[in-house]
């Protein structure tokens, strides 16, 4: 037998996480974009956490815009990961990876500054020496579903 529970006291005892979008980009090469921030040891790809509000693919357009001036059109979701509390982080994360095209090797990337100390179009092996490796698998996820048209979908950065 069910006790009715007010909907907000039920979405209250949900669990909550965090979510980040990010993209992949490349040249016609399949370089692939890397930032370097600022507030961060190693490289990541562009993007960030998604506000309250805001949809994951309008969080990666903004994010890459504000990091490095450029503008796109997020499109097919290549990659969702999703990873548990780890360390000093209390609650799971969902990283999800957008399609955000080809770019042209020599795009005018504008670093917000502060922000990222440097950019790089790399070749997929290297970008993903570069990354940790919880975040590494998603390039060559990103590149498999960019070519086959089904979305990846790690757990913890292993294929599920």
């Amino acid at each position: 037998m069910s006790t009715w529970v007010e909907p907000e006291v039920w979405y209250a005892q949900l669990p909550s996480f965090h979510a980040a979008a990010g993209l992949i980009a490349a040249t016609g090469t399949d370089h692939i974009l890397l930032v370097k921030p600022r507030y961060r040891d190693g490289w990541s790809l562009p993007g960030g956490y998604v506000e309250a509000a805001e949809f994951p693919h309008d969080a990666c357009a903004c994010e890459l815009h504000e990091e490095t001036g450029l503008t796109v059109k997020p499109g097919a979701l290549l990659v969702v990961d999703w990873a548990p509390p780890e360390g000093k982080r209390p609650r799971a994360i969902i990283s999800l990876i957008f399609d955000c095209g080809d770019l042209p090797a020599d795009a005018a990337i504008t670093l917000a500054e502060g922000e990222l100390d440097a950019w790089a179009f790399l070749p997929a092996d290297e970008a993903a020496a570069r990354l940790p490796a919880n975040v590494a698998p998603r390039i060559s996820a990103a590149l498999r579903a960019r070519a086959s048209g089904e979305t990846a979908y790690l757990a913890a950065g292993l294929l599920a």
